[in-house]
């Protein structure tokens, strides 16, 4: 079991520690935040012994032997090479850096410190996930695929009112291409591998960040089509269509229901597969079995998915004009 501490004390990390309460791989040690109030009553609220409100007095502490991360976006950079450096494992919320030129460097940090870096996405980690790609055959050649994560913020309302939440904020690496859009990238690059082309047409709000936009990803034989936005909703399913059927997803994260209809004869099969609700314990039983069990081969696997999904967001972002403050150190 590893001793874990958290940074970052929203309803991500709170789902992130509800979930490692469910297994016997991870142990809630440990939080940060820079208000010291605030950290004792999230320490309190989930039975974590200690507090810090010094990031650098954390990083060395004995007291846990990985970090959560889950600041904003811009953030992860400098707080995992942190980390890294006082050889303590990091396990990073998506999306994992702003940049290629950052993941690069912080995967020799942690290669140089014998330690692992790994991104916490959920939803490729899941049951349906692996039940879908099992049976990704099944559609025969992949002619289109229409995928999307689609979701309002309530956040936008406080835009419209003049703030500037940190995921509408160019300087803390903001935007709903590496919000939201990473999910179904993410099953994309799963599924698909690289793209051969790259498009973005985003929904630009007043101040240069997506609000909203549409990926095309390229393949040999289809074009997998990305909406993303943080600006509007959607209720509509996600669709992989074959020349022998198409699979039928009800979201891109969490996969909850597959369908699976085959053109011929208008068979219909459910390949829904149960889980458990909160999905991210199925993102630690890999990670932290990757951690303890050195499996450098998963590792790796998971490094170059990592890769190339920062660079399909990178790529995209720079053919749109949208500029983080990140990129330009």
């Amino acid at each position: 079991m590893l001793n874990f501490g958290t940074i970052g004390t929203s309803s991500i990390t709170t789902k992130f520690i509800d979930a490692s309460k469910k297994g016997n791989n991870l142990k809630l040690t440990s939080v940060y935040s820079r208000d010291e109030g605030k950290a004792k009553e999230f320490a309190d609220k989930f039975g974590a012994e200690y507090i810090f409100t010094d990031l650098e007095e954390m990083a060395k502490s004995s007291l846990i032997d990985a970090i959560y991360i889950a600041s904003p976006n811009s953030m992860h950079y400098e707080q995992a090479k942190l980390f890294l450096k006082n050889k303590k494992h990091v396990i990073c919320e998506k999306p994992i850096f702003s940049n290629s030129a950052e993941l690069e460097e912080i995967f020799q940090v942690a290669e140089e410190n014998g330690v692992f870096i790994l991104e916490a996405i959920r939803n490729i980690h899941s049951p349906n996930f692996k039940k879908l790609k099992e049976n990704i055959s099944k559609a025969g050649a992949v002619r289109s695929a229409n995928l999307h994560y689609v979701k309002y913020s309530s956040r936008y309302d406080l835009f419209l009112e003049g703030e500037v939440p940190n995921i509408f904020n160019p300087s803390f690496s903001g935007g709903a291409l590496v919000d939201l859009g990473v999910y179904p990238i993410f099953l994309a690059a799963g599924l698909f591998g690289e793209p051969k082309e790259i498009f973005y047409y985003p929904v630009l709000l007043s101040n240069g960040i997506d609000g909203s936009g549409t990926l095309v990803l390229v393949y040999e034989g289809f074009v997998c089509t990305i909406l993303c936005s943080k600006i509007a909703q959607s209720y509509a399913p996600n669709e992989i269509h074959g020349e022998n059927g198409t699979f039928i997803l009800d979201y891109a994260a969490p996969i909850t229901s597959i369908e699976f209809i085959e053109h011929h004869f208008m068979n219909k099969e459910n390949l829904t597969v149960d889980q458990n609700e909160n999905d991210m314990v199925y993102e630690i039983e890999e990670i932290t079995g990757i951690i303890e069990n050195n499996n450098q081969v998963k590792y790796a696997e998971l490094k170059d998915l990592s890769r190339l999904v920062l660079k399909i967001t990178e790529t995209a972002r720079k053919k749109s004009g949208i500029v983080f403050d990140a990129d330009q150190k």
